[in-house]
């Protein structure tokens, strides 16, 4: 059946990219690219939905968060190369043109590919995640809300404590599940995650996104031209309104911005029928 979810393992860019994928291998092809500290597990019901619907969805578990895709340097988790791993999955998958859809750190990286690389991407999809300069906006501006709320960046990048706040003293992930409890998610969702992310390594290499993450790596991104849907939820602790309207300053292209009321920031796994109603409405309209 088209729904039923495969396992597969992806070469590309000198990684083995472990995925889940639905739908026929002719169909129109996505990617979607998750969030911290998620997996692609948390794409499990829209794969299943543009399955149904005769897409080709493919979900990597990134960079980090794959066994066999995960360096050891910070400098290895870089912006630049978080985008050349999608555009690398593409070649092996054969997508010459894919439509790609980001939550989170994935909605970054998704908008960095989507502005960087036009040619590529098909139409762009976001959750939860403004448009980098609308975030920076936000940060440096006269948002004191935004700059509360993003305070645990800071921590996120500082060497060894956020592995041991998150971890815990027995490493169990104990931590981890007090975060997505207290931001939201149902905690009988968590357990694939800190599953994957109690691997050895699995933690600080996911951190590493923040303590690679530079602004020099989105200075100077072309305004985003590809048809696109942002979808913010007013429950999100982390991301605010201020910067979530102003994305759309940094669409040139069609563009649709769509909110969620009372949706934590774990959208796909909150709300996914209501997204994936969004989501393959916005397909069907390119």
């Amino acid at each position: 059946m088209a729904s039923d979810i495969e396992r597969l393992e992806i070469d590309a860019n000198g990684f083995t990219f472990s995925a889940r994928a639905a739908g026929p291998h002719d169909g129109r092809p996505l990617l979607l690219l998750h969030g911290f500290p998620e997996t692609s597990w948390s794409w499990r019901v829209l794969l299943t939905q543009l399955g149904e619907a005769g897409y080709r969805a493919v979900a990597p578990d990134q960079r980090g968060y794959s066994p066999d895709a995960r360096p050891t340097a910070i400098s290895d988790y870089a912006t630049p190369h978080l985008v050349d791993d999608v555009l690398a999955i593409a070649d092996t998958m054969e997508m010459a043109t894919f439509d790609l859809v980001g939550h989170d750190w994935g909605g970054m990286v998704s908008w960095v590919t989507a502005a960087r690389h036009s040619d590529r991407v098909r139409s762009l999809c976001v959750v939860s995640t403004p448009h980098p300069e609308a975030l920076r906006g936000a940060l440096v501006g006269d948002d004191p809300d935004q700059v509360e709320r993003s305070g645990y960046m800071e921590m996120f990048r500082r060497p060894d404590e956020p592995e041991r706040l998150l971890l815990g003293e027995d490493g169990s992930g104990s931590g981890l599940r007090t975060l997505f409890e207290s931001s939201g998610l149902d905690p009988t969702m968590a357990d694939e995650y800190v599953a994957v992310l109690t691997e050895p390594g699995a933690m600080t290499a996911a951190l590493n996104w923040y303590r690679a993450m530079r602004a020099s790596d989105v200075d100077g991104l072309p305004p985003i031209v590809v048809p696109t849907l942002y979808v913010w939820s007013t429950g999100d602790p982390a991301l605010g309104r201020v910067a979530a309207e102003a994305t759309a300053e940094y669409v040139a292209g069609s563009y649709r911005f769509e909110v969620l009321d009372g949706v934590s920031h774990w959208v796909p796994e909150q709300a996914p029928d209501e997204l994936g109603r969004l989501l393959l409405d916005h397909l069907a309209s390119t």
